[in-house]
């Protein structure tokens, strides 16, 4: 995971400060020591590192951090606004023509995943905004693009225009856009072509694109892995074609963090969204702070909130709740309510959202993959439909049949129904604490 190793350096160095009652100038620089080279192991830009901690120094000796109460806390906020501030201070907002449709090119290397994140910020702005864009394939020299851009656009039931590979790239962008006016697109996203390294003719190209569709956005992917060369070519695309924002993908990959930390600093732009995952729902809007806050380990909880609240339906959690109140929780319930925790994402990414989740002990060894879902949800749906309301009934010949019909050990089908249980038993204690009032307003799990 991204950020990890930065993560922990920077967590090991604040947990030192944390409780201390009064802190000297010679905390403060050791400290800073430690953070530096976190930073720059994470391949962090060294002038920005340089910038960083002195900001960062200046403020920790200042006033504010000493005459406070909680000097310890005091530095671990400077420090959070600090990187905060690195990474742009506050969310980006993608711009929206006064007059649609909103023209975003989307340029950068090839190999960096800009096709793929043409169509997943295509899906992110239609599922999130309500928006109808309108994808346009123009990169007519890599074998395939073309193709690749459609079967996207098909997966995701959105129209894509392309005329094929023997039309100039310019004059299928200025069509492209006729075309949305026309057809009352909100925004249309040019997917332009790469080159492996940046040169003359890739420039002159897409300056002509940019003259011609008059962009309201011009997004740079860039590829989170490739660290310090990312700042670079962001830095050149920047000075040859003024970049609006930049899209960072695969930070959920094996990254130091170091491009994320970095890009802001040197190209003056904001990082607008960074890709998460192979899926095409796996696009988020960055938020600095958020991640300022996972990189100090203070959790996510936002973030976590906005992934439950599009992937649960409000309706049937109320349901749901009155299910466990009465006890009359079934395994049809148990069905529905994993195929929605499913869709917010890996259980091990969301768990990582949590604060303090960090000094779980285990917790990065815990590796919850589709397969472990699969099973439990084969041995749920080879019960009867009694044996679902009514788990007691499942005896030892039972347990062996659904082991066979899911494809299971009786071991797994024995460890689920125990599982069950205790949930039932727990949910049973919690909903006994609030009718005594003990806990009112309680959320239940899965909820």
């Amino acid at each position: 995971m991204a950020f990890e190793g930065l993560a922990d350096r920077l967590q090991g160095t604040i947990q030192k400060i944390r409780g201390k009652g009064k802190i000297s100038e010679a905390d403060v620089k050791e400290m800073m020591r430690e953070v530096r080279l976190a930073l720059l192991e994470a391949d962090v830009n060294f002038k920005v590192v340089k910038q960083f901690v002195k900001k960062v120094s200046e403020r920790a000796v200042g006033q504010e951090v000493m005459k406070s109460l909680t000097p310890g806390q005091q530095v671990i906020k400077v420090v959070q606004e600090e990187l905060t501030n690195l990474m742009g201070g506050e969310q980006s907002q993608i711009a929206v023509a006064k007059r649609p449709p909103t023209v975003i090119m989307m340029v950068g290397l090839q190999g960096a995943g800009k096709t793929t994140t043409t169509g997943k910020l295509a899906n992110l702005l239609r599922k999130k905004h309500n928006r109808k864009p309108l994808l346009v394939a123009a990169d007519i020299y890599r074998p395939a693009a073309i193709k690749q851009l459609e079967t996207i656009g098909k997966q995701l039931s959105l129209p894509v225009f392309s005329l094929g590979d023997q039309v100039s790239p310019v004059e299928i962008a200025k069509r492209a856009v006729e075309k949305a006016k026309e057809e009352h697109h909100d925004y249309v996203l040019i997917d332009t072509a790469g080159r492996l390294h940046i040169d003359e003719n890739l420039m002159g190209e897409l300056k002509e694109i940019k003259e011609l569709s008059n962009p309201d956005e011009i997004f740079l992917v860039v590829d989170a892995m490739t660290g310090q060369d990312a700042v670079n070519v962001a830095q050149s695309f920047n000075e040859d074609l003024g970049i609006s924002g930049v899209v960072l993908t695969k930070l959920d990959g094996d990254t130091r963090g170091g491009a994320a930390l970095s890009i802001r600093s040197v190209t003056e732009k904001p990082i607008k969204f960074v890709g998460m995952g192979e899926k095409m729902d796996a696009l988020e809007a960055f938020h600095p702070e958020r991640m300022a806050s996972r990189i100090l380990g203070m959790g996510d909880v936002l973030s976590l909130i906005e992934k439950a609240q599009a992937n649960v339906d409000e309706e049937k959690a109320k349901e749901l709740e009155q299910k466990m109140r009465t006890m009359s929780f079934t395994f049809d319930d148990f069905l529905e309510q994993l195929g929605q925790v499913k869709q917010m994402g890996p259980l091990d990414e969301l768990l990582k959202m949590m604060p303090g989740a960090n000094k779980m002990k285990g917790l990065d060894k815990i590796q919850v993959d589709d397969k472990q879902i699969s099973h439990v949800e084969a041995i749920i749906q080879s019960m009867t439909k009694d044996e679902k309301i009514h788990p007691e009934t499942i005896n030892a010949s039972r347990r062996k049949r659904i082991a066979k019909g899911s494809g299971t050990s009786i071991q797994e089908v024995n460890r689920l129904l125990k599982q069950f249980e205790d949930m039932k038993k727990m949910m049973k204690q919690m909903s006994g604490m609030q009718g005594k009032g003990k806990k009112k307003g309680m959320k239940f799990p899965f909820m």
